[in-house]
């Protein structure tokens, strides 16, 4: 396969230091993704570039950052398919800077806990088992890998610290369709707030972003529906 030389202007940060950007030669094919790349940068040309990686095939969304300003999984991200001969890489937004291209995914899972998560479930059926009808739709939630691009892509997120956010209001609605005992009011009510779901703009960047399809905007969408109906059902005596 023929190589290509193409440049990468990462972004470089470490404590009590100014950011700044640093640029990099590196030569890729037509298999190279973004995250190779920078492990050969790390390998060949700079220790000291920090970064996180995991499964290498979009399982776990610890590689999520920005290339070319466009939240990704840099694992699953083709060089030469950018187009570019120059690619930017950046840490997500919306989310504290450690090092490098690392941010502290901290919050990101904090603003989980008040919809009931973590959800844990099988994480597939059985040869012999009676599968309901319609559950694929159900398996959306699940899918979530929590890489936080959503959260760095919603412009709400960068304006908003108090808001819930993308990926914890599709948790939310994920328990009011299918409760599992839980009181889905308890839920409906955490995100009926000034920066819950009404705080969204129906950007759908979340969406837009998110590599495992799971439509956060969409849900936030649902979430409005149901507050709205059920408000209705109690102005008219019905539930």
């Amino acid at each position: 396969m023929a190589e290509q030389t193409v440049q990468f202007k990462v972004f470089r940060y470490k404590q009590g230091e100014r950011p700044s950007y640093q640029t990099y030669t590196v030569q890729v094919d037509s298999r190279t993704t973004v995250l190779r790349a920078l492990e050969q940068i790390r390998r060949e040309q700079d220790g000291t570039l920090a970064f996180r990686h995991s499964c290498l095939h979009a399982s776990c969304g610890t590689c999520g950052m920005k290339v070319n300003g466009q939240e990704v999984l840099a694992c699953v991200t083709n060089v030469l398919e950018l187009g570019t001969p120059v690619v930017v890489v950046e840490p997500l937004d919306n989310a504290p800077l450690v090092t490098d291209l690392v941010v502290d995914m901290g919050d990101f899972y904090t603003r989980y806990r008040p919809a009931g998560m973590p959800m844990i479930r099988e994480s597939a059926f059985l040869p012999d088992s009676q599968v309901a009808e319609g559950v694929e739709h159900h398996l959306r939630l699940e899918n979530c890998i929590e890489c936080g691009l959503c959260l760095s892509a919603c412009p709400v997120v960068g304006s908003d610290p108090l808001y819930l956010g993308p990926a914890a209001l599709a948790a939310a609605w994920r328990m009011v369709e299918e409760p599992r005992g839980r009181d889905p009011a308890t839920v409906l009510t955490w995100v009926d707030q000034e920066h819950g779901c009404w705080r969204c703009h129906a950007a759908f960047e979340c969406s837009e972003v998110c590599p495992s399809d799971v439509d956060p905007a969409g849900a936030i969408m649902a979430l409005r529906r149901e507050l709205t109906r059920r408000k209705i059902g109690q102005l008219f005596g019905r539930r």
